[in-house]
């Protein structure tokens, strides 16, 4: 917003994979080999949007 806070928004596991078009299982596989930056709130795992999309920017591969 205009206060200059990162309005970030906090995914699931599961909406992770539906964000990334991927499914759970591959998100749990990121975040178990630390390959992907995620939030802990006590038991919880969470991943930031700009995470994601960090994530998704590293693997865009440039068009001839």
């Amino acid at each position: 917003g205009s206060d200059g806070l990162v309005h970030d928004v906090l995914l699931t596991i599961a909406q992770a994979g539906e964000y990334l078009g991927t499914g759970e299982r591959f998100v749990r596989r990121l975040v178990a080999q630390r390959r992907i930056s995620y939030v802990k709130l006590g038991k919880y795992v969470r991943l930031q949007q700009s995470a994601l999309d960090a994530f998704i920017e590293a693997g865009r591969v440039p068009s001839e």
